[in-house]
């Protein structure tokens, strides 16, 4: 379930749902609007999937070559 995954992104990389939006949808209402019951398009959740995706490499990449 694609709100189950997004729950778990924004708790991970500790990001407001509206950024998340902004950034992943162009939409700042995203989440809450999956919240309420809205249903993605298939190539939305595509979209949505792949950048949460990476983000999370880049943000692995990134602390690594912090360490």
């Amino acid at each position: 379930m694609l709100l189950r995954t997004i729950e778990n992104f924004l708790r991970a990389h500790a990001m407001p749902a509206t950024r998340f939006g902004r950034l992943a949808a162009r939409d700042p209402r995203f989440v809450l609007d999956l919240r309420m019951g809205r249903t993605p398009r298939r190539d939305t959740e595509l979209r949505t999937r792949a950048w949460m995706q990476g983000y999370a490499d880049g943000a692995s990449t990134q602390a690594r070559e912090m360490a």
